[in-house]
């Protein structure tokens, strides 16, 4: 739990945990888990793909779920992502490419800002060939399905762990080097006004453990 108050919570999701039930069916979710932690119903805002780990707000009444569900309609929430991505990522890009809720309906604008953190060479030890991988820092502008996933892909950088959007050669790499089975995805920070006061609160989600240990492996070679 990252915070706290009569009006909210923010958790630290897992990767692998999905938020509802939704299409998954999962007996386990992010909802039921925040719901047993505080002992009363909770309403998510918003979601975070499975694979993807970091701050996730619940409201603790219909209300504040509807004033909060506004503030992410509106664009008046900032959300800020780490992911690490295949190739020598540019230093900063800002990515406007209107994406489809799903295929067949009709495109809305999306914008994603990146600015890469490092690069760092990692070599395939079966086939002897080195590549570049890059950590980012990501600012999806608008909330569109999949958005930070599908908007790196667009610029041919997916990030490492996506089955979905990445490539699996890349995949099997970092499973195999770092122990690395998940997405590469994680949502560092979230900045909203407090649906009661108006205040902004800003909440930060630490990197887990298994991504931290990527990062000390390729700083230290």
């Amino acid at each position: 739990m990252l915070y706290r108050d009569a009006a909210l919570v923010v958790v630290d999701k897992p990767a692998g945990l999905v938020v509802h039930r939704g299409w998954a069916q999962d007996e386990v979710t992010a909802l039921s888990v925040v719901r047993g932690m505080l002992g009363h119903w909770v309403y998510p805002v918003h979601r975070l793909d499975r694979g993807t780990s970091g701050a996730l707000i619940f409201a603790c009444t219909p209300e504040i779920a509807g004033v909060l569900g506004s503030a992410f309609a509106e664009d008046r929430v900032d959300k800020r992502y780490l992911a690490l991505v295949r190739g020598q990522a540019p230093d900063g890009a800002l990515i406007d490419h209107p994406l489809a809720k799903e295929p067949g309906k009709p495109k809305q604008p999306a914008q994603t800002r990146m600015a890469r953190l490092f690069s760092h060479p990692v070599t395939d030890e079966l086939t002897g060939v080195t590549r570049n991988y890059s950590w980012l820092e990501v600012w999806p502008l608008t909330g569109r399905a999949h958005q930070v996933r599908r908007h790196l892909k667009h610029i041919n950088h997916p990030i490492i762990g996506d089955v979905r959007y990445g490539k699996s050669e890349h995949n099997r790499l970092f499973r195999r080097r770092f122990g690395l089975e998940r997405m590469a995805l994680h949502a560092e920070q979230v900045s909203f006004p407090h649906p009661l006061s108006g205040v902004p609160l800003t909440i930060h989600a630490p990197l887990p453990a298994e991504l931290l240990r990527v990062i000390a492996a390729l700083s230290g070679g």
